[in-house]
């Protein structure tokens, strides 16, 4: 499955577009991961457990959008995006979302 964040696809021809499209988790760190990353932000330095948990998370956003694309019969995704939002305290929320397109048989 081609996911893309530009409007078209170079050597390939958009044959139709199927819609919106989108993958969507929600994801909250544990206890001890928000006590590690709470004394790293009194020191000042990069938080790595939040950088991973959003790294993960993008990756798990992507893999749901692409599910979705399939079961729509798409080929392709285009103009792929994210957006992302805390719920609450402790939970964050990240969403992939394109347009699923039907790519022209050669």
């Amino acid at each position: 499955m081609i996911v893309t964040t530009t409007e078209n696809i170079v050597g390939q021809t958009i044959e139709e577009s199927l819609g919106r499209v989108f993958g969507v988790v929600v994801r909250s760190r544990g206890l001890g991961g928000n006590i590690v990353a709470g004394l790293r932000s009194i020191i000042g330095d990069e938080i790595k457990e939040y950088t991973s948990l959003v790294e993960d998370t993008r990756r798990h956003a992507i893999d749901r959008l692409v599910v979705n694309a399939r079961l729509m019969g798409a080929d392709a995704v285009v103009m792929m995006r994210f957006d992302s939002g805390a719920i609450g305290q402790t939970m964050n929320e990240v969403v992939a979302y394109g347009t699923a397109v039907r790519l022209a048989r050669p």
